[in-house]
């Protein structure tokens, strides 16, 4: 918290997201999220947050709820009351769903609602992928139902970015490093126009995907871009091709399960980019 306040951003209250996400020229600002409702973050963070007055949003799975290592519906209840504060839906279950068929994905989804109604009295409209995974099933079933949603594929949000794939930093316990944490915040977004493909869940006839990201004209420096991806479980720098503001990826070998990773990044005349992609891959 005091990294982010001595680099001079401002923390953005989620209860304003929908309207600050429409402004294209608004000052870079950070926005907390925290997922699953530990009790840890009621014992631990909580306390700092509500004393400071520092916004975020807590996702909550419903069926852990009340249950050893998580918070209760009091807790919750608490936690929501503050204007600073929202809770989002983070599922059910939180079990792999996308590995549990498009049915068993809806009822999951149609449980929690009914959880959170009687619970808080209405539903969140804001979701998060359990573990990021989604399939275009579950995006545009999640895109009917919701205002937004977020993956745990890296990268800065801008206005171009799909309100149902929005991309988040983690900051955990293999994720967490300090030096890590003072060089993301001062990240800034690596727009595009369109990115392909528009399924992300691979399977053994699309893996390795036909990746391509389609750039605006006005982007410049593209010729700085580089990206590293983890195919075949390995980290490495991608071999792309950059052409009319076109750029593909040359894969090394199918990506393996569980999921596969791209990470591209740009010195922008000192501005450093970056946008990453996800794709989880489906069982055979």
């Amino acid at each position: 918290m005091k990294i982010i306040k001595n680099s001079k951003y401002e923390f953005l209250n989620p209860n304003e997201f929908e309207n600050k996400f429409k402004i294209s020229k608004s000052n870079k600002e950070i926005l907390l999220t925290i997922d699953d409702g530990f009790e840890s973050f009621y014992l631990e963070a909580w306390p700092f947050l509500k004393e400071n007055n520092i916004p975020f949003i807590l996702f909550v799975s419903t069926e852990a709820v009340g249950k050893r290592g998580y918070m209760t519906w009091d807790q919750i209840r608490e936690v929501e009351s503050k204007n600073f504060s929202l809770i989002g839906h983070h599922s059910h279950s939180h079990e792999y769903l996308i590995d549990e068929g498009e049915n068993n994905f809806i009822l999951d989804i149609a449980k929690a609602n009914v959880i959170f109604q009687k619970e808080l009295g209405y539903i969140p409209n804001f979701f998060s992928y359990p573990f990021g995974e989604y399939s275009k099933f579950m995006r545009d079933y999640i895109s009917k139902n919701f205002k937004f949603a977020f993956g745990q594929h890296s990268g800065v949000i801008d206005l171009n970015k799909n309100k149902f794939e929005l991309p988040r930093f983690p900051i955990n316990e293999k994720y967490g490093e300090l030096k890590r944490f003072k060089s993301i915040i001062n990240y800034y977004p690596l727009e595009y126009k369109n990115l392909y493909p528009s399924e992300k869940q691979l399977t053994i006839n699309d893996n390795p995907p036909n990746f391509k990201v389609e750039f605006f004209k006005e982007q410049k420096n593209l010729s700085k871009i580089t990206c590293y991806s983890n195919e075949g479980d390995k980290w490495d720098k991608s071999k792309t091709n950059l052409s009319n503001q076109i750029l593909t990826i040359e894969f090394r070998e199918p990506f393996k399960p569980r999921r596969g990773r791209i990470n591209c990044s740009l010195n922008d005349n000192g501005k450093w980019r970056w946008f990453g992609v996800q794709f989880p891959i489906k069982k055979n």
